[in-house]
């Protein structure tokens, strides 16, 4: 048999009996909640990776689409991947892919919509900034200059800066405003590298506005207007 309890035992365990039945439940609770809380944090990271790994499945399949003529199936198909996954980088890239789809088909509405969509809801800033630039070249195409310059502005990451110095330039220019543009085309000369070849295509931008920009940045004092003619 069993030796009986010493009585400093006894009282030990009376006192986490009463210590126990005063916070036991609390004590649970807040098990409870933490081991909810990491779990749902183990699940959600394998939803995501679940997620991302299905949608690159489905953008694998969305890329053969696109090389069908059926324009009918590609906005089931991008409808479909933009309620399943519109968080997806992989979205996003098929949203540019789908614009570029209908731009090239002539739907310059489905083009404007396709972009949009990314450049409202795009997380990534560089799939954004390409949706956006894209986007202004197809209003300033459908003669909708206003919504094409509403749509650069704001700010663009760095490495979009001069590209959307340039667009607003054609922009511009393509509304008869030739001091503007030309301030823009300078700025975007500034702005790219010395190697790009878009620079040299900006220069020639603001050869023809009467500018030489290799001097205008040399000389301090050039008047940089564009020449009359």
């Amino acid at each position: 048999m069993a030796n009986p309890l010493d009585l400093q035992e006894q009282e030990q365990l009376d006192q986490i009996k009463h210590f126990w039945r005063q916070y036991g439940n609390a004590i649970t609770w807040i098990l409870v909640t933490v081991l909810t809380a990491f779990a749902s944090w183990n699940f959600y990271n394998y939803w995501q990776r679940s997620q991302s790994s299905q949608a690159a499945s489905f953008f694998d399949e969305f890329e053969r689409i696109t090389r069908s003529p059926d324009q009918a199936q590609l906005d089931r198909v991008f409808s479909d991947i933009k309620e399943r996954y519109p968080t997806s980088t992989y979205t996003q890239q098929a949203g540019l892919l789908v614009a570029k789809k209908y731009y090239e088909s002539g739907n310059l509405e489905g083009a404007k919509s396709a972009l949009g969509w990314v450049t409202e809801k795009s997380t990534d800033k560089g799939f954004q900034s390409i949706a956006r630039l894209r986007l202004a070249g197809v209003l300033s195409e459908s003669q909708d200059h206003a919504g094409a310059l509403k749509v650069l502005e704001g700010s663009f990451p760095e490495a979009f800066e001069a590209l959307a110095a340039d667009r607003r330039g054609d922009i511009l220019l393509s509304q008869g405003k030739n001091s503007e543009a030309l301030k823009e085309f300078n700025n975007a000369f500034r702005l790219f590298d010395e190697r790009s070849e878009y620079r040299r295509l900006v220069e020639v931008k603001l050869n023809a506005l009467g500018v030489n920009p290799l001097i205008t940045q040399s000389v301090p004092g050039v008047l940089t207007t564009p020449a009359k003619g």
